[in-house]
């Protein structure tokens, strides 16, 4: 995993060229919906309630590394290592996520705000979109998703 400023991401050789771009010319005003780029790579962007931690699931991915980020809102995304997890949907490769059902809430986490993003790689199960502080808000984030191989 890594978390830094978004304004570091340049830093990393290890994030694709194309994200770096995407997300450094990403306006509040970008349309909601899925931005494709090549090599089977896109990004989403979507608006969502963020949610209570007991409503809270690890997933997962194989094929594909996430850079998530918020360009509004604040939420948590709690994070693990795979082992140790009980699968609770088994992984379906058309959507590249399962889900496991323990609970979340022993697990470290990262506050997303708009000053910040997180990459996450396939061995780490993460639980995203929970409320910070208990108080549920409206967010608007960027997942991109970096295919592997």
């Amino acid at each position: 995993m890594i978390v830094d400023k978004i304004e570091n991401i340049v830093k990393y050789q290890e994030i694709p060229d194309f994200a770096k771009d995407f997300i450094l010319k990403l306006s509040k005003d970008i349309e909601l919906g899925r931005y494709s780029f090549a090599d089977n790579n896109f990004a989403n962007v979507e608006s969502y309630e963020t949610k209570f931690i007991d409503d809270a699931k690890f997933e997962a991915h194989k094929n594909y590394i996430d850079i998530q980020l918020l360009l509004s809102g604040k939420e948590r995304i709690y994070v693990r290592s795979l082992e140790g997890l009980d699968v609770d949907i088994e992984y379906n490769p058309d959507k590249d996520i399962m889900f496991y059902k323990n609970s979340v809430k022993s697990s470290d986490f990262v506050t997303l705000d708009t000053k910040n993003f997180v990459m996450l790689y396939p061995h780490e199960a993460h639980a995203p979109q929970v409320a910070v502080d208990e108080i549920t808000e409206n967010v608007k984030k960027v997942v991109v998703k970096v295919k592997l191989g």
